[in-house]
């Protein structure tokens, strides 16, 4: 094994050896982790940290996969091409149809149970090609079927190897990424969501026009792309150094993390605190181990409060009104004047891309205002911008012979501009959290069992939004809103009482934060301590009063 040094405490008052050294006074939410990074230093701009890019931006396609999809199936369902070819009813929804998006869900939700084994069993990288060469199964399938029988099957396969991919790419990103800057490594995984749903969306835009069944199968073939260049690439990346120490693998965790976190030195202060805190943290013997034990998930108060965390990012994530926000948009564009598909489907596009453009914002923020302040503004924020669709709804939206229609012109136009402004707050708040938090939350040996049951509920929970929400405006109309107004403003309060600030702290110091009472509160804790230029911290002064952040 390794040589180390012995864990220690080594701030105390020092004599500063170089007096023109910059020395201040700072809180910080872990001492250990802010004298480490003082005294390495890292930068963002060097050989080694665009290597460590690299393997990140590989992990991060696997949120692609799932975005164009999503956006995808939106888009050509609304294809005559397509709606023909499978003997689709041209206008409106049928039971048929709601079965090609649910069976997705079914693969998905299946896929959840062998993701955590998965990727515990034969590692982060390798689930991750498990997933790409299950996806590239399904979408040779799809966009080859000669029958709906056949296209179900590709969408059932697609979900299921979806269900392991995004597992996976998650949990390698959080652990592969430098703990300077994790926070917005990892943010950046779920942003990458628009940048599958952007041409999931514009690559239908430009194969409508084409007469036949090329018109949705080249859409089809083309989510091989992005599953395609994970599978290759994936097998030359590094496995996390998290996965080799939990395998009893020391050394070439030890490579790992000074190739990556220490440019080269393994003796470099992060790569040593990242060490001595895997050896503590990390069992060998974990329920990782063991494909069928999931107990790490509820056998101790820490460990459930860690995965009510999760469950909540999963429920919240999906029913915070992303999607019945858009409700009546239908309405709003025909009210506006605008009736062509070809229109509606460029401003779908172009709202995916002031999405992408919240998310990446939220993502580069969320460690300087922290993971908590992040929610609660966006949700805020949210729950005004319902009053405001609730209240243009209940003026606006009226029944003419039987079809629901905007009456006001002027006032559908406002509730579009209101979508897009709804789009970038929800997605600067939420969209880089949703991958995360959890995988911050969760320990080493349920990480990846955890972000299978977090992917499950999440199906769940969208489940709900496909085939509960139309039922729900149908009988309730614009007044359905109601519910996603209360519903935000209790997620604001569980939000404000339970979430736990996980900024500032390695993955492994997390653990103190949930071991005993006051888990938020300790969370918000900083500690004054004195900075002396790169000797890092020289003085512990006192534990600093409630985060002013919080």
């Amino acid at each position: 094994m390794a040589s180390i040094d012995e864990k220690k405490e080594p701030f105390t008052h020092v004599e500063h050896s170089n007096t023109n050294a910059h020395t201040r006074i700072k809180n910080v939410q872990n001492v250990a982790f802010a004298d480490a990074n003082a005294k390495q230093n890292p930068s963002l701009f060097t050989r080694r940290m665009f290597m460590l890019y690299w393997c990140l931006f590989i992990a991060t396609l696997n949120s692609c996969i799932n975005g164009y999809d999503g956006s995808l199936m939106g888009s050509i369902n609304s294809y005559s091409q397509y709606r023909e070819y499978f003997g689709f009813p041209l206008e409106g929804g049928t039971p048929s149809t709601g079965i090609v998006y649910a069976i997705y869900t079914v693969g998905n939700l299946v896929g959840s149970f062998a993701a955590g084994p998965a990727t515990d069993t034969f590692g982060r990288r390798i689930g991750m090609f498990i997933g790409a060469l299950i996806i590239i199964i399904g979408t040779i399938i799809q966009a080859t079927c000669h029958n709906l029988a056949g296209f179900m099957i590709g969408r059932f396969i697609l979900g299921f190897g979806v269900a392991i991919s995004v597992s996976a790419g998650p949990a390698y990103v959080s652990e592969m990424a430098h703990p300077s800057f994790r926070g917005v490594m990892t943010a950046i995984y779920n942003t990458f969501w628009f940048i599958g749903g952007i041409p999931g969306t514009f690559v239908p835009y430009g194969t409508q026009v084409i007469s036949g069944s090329n018109s949705w199968r080249i859409p089809v073939w083309v989510q091989m792309v992005f599953s395609g260049v994970v599978l290759i690439c994936c097998l030359f990346l590094p496995e996390t150094p998290r996965w080799l120490m939990a395998n009893d693998r020391h050394e070439e965790a030890l490579d790992v993390m000074a190739k990556y976190h220490g440019e080269g030195d393994r003796n470099s202060p992060i790569v040593q605190l990242e060490y001595r805190e895997m050896i503590d943290d990390i069992s060998i013997t974990g329920a990782d181990k063991r494909w069928w034990d999931y107990r790490e998930l509820v056998n101790s108060p820490e460990v459930r409060y860690r995965s009510m965390l999760v469950l909540a990012m999963g429920f919240f994530g999906q029913w915070s009104g992303n999607g019945p926000v858009s409700y009546y948009y239908p309405q709003m564009l025909a009210g506006a004047g605008i009736t062509s598909n070809h229109t509606q489907l460029l401003l779908q596009g172009l709202q995916n891309v002031v999405s992408f453009c919240g998310a990446v914002f939220g993502a580069f923020i969320t460690d300087k205002i922290g993971r908590r302040r992040g929610l609660l503004t966006s949700t805020g924020a949210v729950i005004v911008i319902f009053v405001i669709i609730t209240a243009l709804n209940a003026t606006n939206v009226v029944e003419v012979d039987g079809v629901l229609t905007a009456k006001n012109p002027t006032q559908a136009k406002a509730e579009i501009a209101i979508i897009f402004i709804f789009g970038f707050i929800f997605s600067a708040g939420w969209t880089p959290l949703q991958a995360l938090y959890p995988v911050e939350v969760l320990r080493y040996e349920s990480r990846a069992k955890g972000m299978g049951m977090y992917n499950f509920w999440v199906n769940i929970a969208g489940f709900y939004n496909t085939f509960v929400t139309g039922i729900a405006f149908s009988g309730a109309g614009w007044k359905y809103y109601f519910l996603f107004i209360f519903w935000d403003c209790l997620e604001f309060a569980f939000i404000y009482f339970f979430f736990v600030e996980t900024k500032g702290r390695t993955l492994e110091e997390l653990t103190e934060i949930f071991q005993g009472k006051n888990r938020v509160k300790r969370s918000l804790k900083k500690t004054e301590v004195v900075m002396h230029g790169d000797e890092g911290v020289t003085e512990i002064l006192e534990k600093a009063p409630r985060d002013e952040n919080a």
